[in-house]
């Protein structure tokens, strides 16, 4: 098995992990309803409590934190795992918030699009202009589901564009290192899809039959499901991968560079921070933990967090 090192546990389902400056890890707490930040020596610190299901979480240009927040799940443990089932029973609609980290205040910028509600907003990444893509995973209940969506935003809450859909559960979001392309990771059908920016909010979305309208990058076999991912300096994709976890690399011009086993059937996000960005922080959502690892790669700058 890799070998890693704890930061900290008994976090509630946590993901959207974001490696501050200081040595802190900013991240969100689904099950607590939180966002928490987390010291070097392991001390948990909640910035804010956030009803629903904060999600997804990125550093914006005001130095805020920006958090997709999913509304809400149901939640069981098996085998000693923790995870979500379906949409929560006092589920009101998925948003876009953003937290003022000094005071904990927090905004609502989004709800819906052309009219229609977000429903289960779940990764968010920004672009060097200080806007954010998004990805809306929607909700599962009991006899259907949502479909998902690719979304564009300002950051200042005038514009929001659906840039992709429907997509089947699109969860992890990032940028290629010169901000022309966008992943997106989805969850049940366990593949990578990759498209070309072309515009502002817009994508070069490809026609019928094309799976989920854009760039197949890569769909392994086993029993894989994705979730969050993070990018590495050289364009190489790191997706968190469910059932069989771990993280899952793979290159951009298509298929797996490597399997990184990790000792926990939820691990579902990863960043990059420390010295040279070569140290991932990854959250295994199952068993409530924080660990750290040594990359043989450095990740990718993210605009307005590394310098």
């Amino acid at each position: 098995m890799t070998e890693f090192r704890e930061i900290t546990n008994g976090l509630m389902f946590p993901e959207g992990p974001i490696a501050m400056p200081d040595g802190t890890v900013i991240l969100v707490e689904i099950e607590r309803q939180t966002l928490t930040r987390v010291h070097a020596d392991g001390r948990q610190e909640i910035i804010t409590q956030m009803a629903g299901g904060p999600n997804g979480a990125a550093l914006g240009p005001d130095g805020k934190v920006y958090v997709c927040n999913n509304g809400g799940f149901d939640w069981t443990k098996d085998d000693g795992v923790n995870h979500p089932t379906a949409q929560a029973a006092n589920y009101v609609t998925g948003r876009i918030e953003r937290v003022d980290i000094e005071t904990g205040e927090i905004e609502t910028l989004y709800t819906e699009c052309d009219g229609h509600a977000l429903c289960g907003p779940n990764d968010i990444v920004f672009d060097a202009k200080g806007n954010f893509w998004f990805t809306d995973l929607g909700k599962s209940r009991e006899f259907d589901m949502d479909r998902g969506s690719v979304y564009y935003a300002r950051s200042d809450g005038s514009m929001i564009v659906r840039a992709a859909h429907p997509l089947m559960t699109p969860n992890g979001i990032g940028l290629s290192p010169d901000d022309s392309r966008v992943y997106a990771a989805e969850t049940d059908p366990r593949r990578l899809i990759a498209w070309d920016i072309i515009g502002e909010g817009k994508l070069a979305t490809k026609p019928w039959p094309a799976i989920s309208w854009g760039e197949l990058v890569m769909a392994p076999e086993g029993e894989k499901r994705f979730d969050s991912l993070a990018l590495e300096a050289n364009g190489n994709i790191c997706v968190a991968t469910l059932l069989t976890g771990g993280i899952t690399v793979a290159a951009p011009e298509g298929g797996v560079v490597e399997f990184i086993p990790l000792p926990d059937i939820m691990t579902t996000n990863i960043c990059f921070g420390g010295p040279d960005l070569k140290t991932a922080y990854i959250t295994l959502s199952g068993a409530g933990r924080l660990i750290a690892m040594d990359w043989p790669r450095p990740g990718l700058p993210l605009h307005f967090l590394n310098k």
